[in-house]
């Protein structure tokens, strides 16, 4: 048995909350050997963070991995730092948060304290790192990872207006600019449908909802709710142009898995987006929350079928760099260090 690892997250799932990378991480890792201790599993707030200072107190001779979000769950990091600091516990903060960046602007002193202190920092993408950097924070930089092998291929040569949207219905994700964007497209794309898949987290599910019916579009959009992996991989195959309209992100998981199926992706160029997306190149990047700027990029893949081919080629040759092998090797190696 190599050494004990104890995991500080939301592990939330069984209470109907959208999987973290946490709970993918810590499968791979107990895989690899490592003792795991899960710690965020309580639905209320006060005992979840109660269990996670508690699974740091009683295993001061494991390390720490803290995923760091930019929302409220960031001060659910910050405490169990702070503990990690007062009881000398090897801890290694894990950046997830899109908007981190901002909360590192509008709260330096408590981020130093979580940053400044730690072992290392681990990031899971150039941006984040590079914010990192600007602090001389040290860091080191380990993607999200997919198992390759769970994403069949499919080349794109000719696509058609037949989009997806895979995320938790969140106003930072913007979900209202996909349906703004079918009726942008319906009065020069009669053919024009959407899938949107993922749970509602604020009400904008309702409003996603109330919207296609004002603009007259709900006819062509279809709300499956959520959805595990393997049943969105599945949709996939009958959908061509996977959006992403998210007003913060930093490397999201449904992009990678997307580019890896062979799906061109037009993404609001955002956060992490341009350290994943080479614009014409392996995706297409557009301005948040313009409709008519994602119009005109899916107009260019839908009148370009050499043009699709090799976005949908080239984002699958990008999404194998971030295979779960090799990421695993990165995380071995840190382990191995710390």
């Amino acid at each position: 048995m190599k050494r004990r690892i104890v995991y500080i997250d939301n592990f939330l799932a069984e209470h109907g909350a959208t999987p973290t990378t946490g709970v993918t991480l810590t499968a791979l890792f107990e895989k690899e050997g490592y003792e795991v201790i899960r710690a965020g599993t309580k639905k209320n707030k006060r005992a979840r963070l109660f269990e996670m200072l508690a699974a740091i107190s009683n295993n001061k001779d494991a390390l720490v991995l803290i995923a760091v979000y930019s929302t409220s769950a960031f001060y659910f990091a910050w405490a169990c730092a702070q503990l990690c600091r007062l009881l000398k516990v090897k801890y290694i903060p894990c950046l997830h948060g899109g908007n981190l960046p901002d909360r590192i602007t509008k709260n330096p002193f408590l981020c130093g304290q979580i940053f400044a202190h730690s072992y290392t920092n681990v990031v899971v993408s150039g941006y984040l790192q590079d914010c990192i950097a600007k602090k001389n924070w040290p860091s080191v930089l380990i993607p999200n990872s997919i198992n390759i092998q769970s994403y069949p291929f499919l080349l794109r040569p000719a696509v058609h207006p037949k989009l997806l949207w895979v995320r938790s219905f969140h106003s930072i994700y913007n979900p209202q600019l996909a349906v703004k964007l079918v009726h942008a497209l319906s009065s020069i794309q009669s053919d024009v449908s959407l899938t949107m898949v993922g749970p509602d987290k604020d009400g904008s599910l309702a409003a996603c909802k109330k919207l296609a019916e004002e603009l007259n579009v709900a006819d062509k959009i279809t709300f499956t709710g959520r959805l595990s992996v393997t049943d969105w991989v599945k949709l996939s195959a009958s959908h061509d142009i996977f959006i992403n309209t998210t007003n913060f992100d930093n490397l999201p998981v449904s992009v990678i898995e997307a580019m890896a199926l062979g799906m061109p992706v037009v993404s609001t160029n955002v956060g992490g987006l341009k350290y994943l997306i080479n614009n014409n190149v392996n995706g297409l990047l557009v301005n948040p929350g313009s409709a008519e700027e994602f119009t005109a990029a899916i107009q260019s893949l839908l009148n370009n079928a050499a043009f699709s081919a090799e976005i949908s080629k080239s984002a699958r040759q990008s999404a194998e760099i971030f295979d779960t092998a090799k990421v695993l090797q990165l995380w071995n190696k840190l382990f191995t260090e710390a």
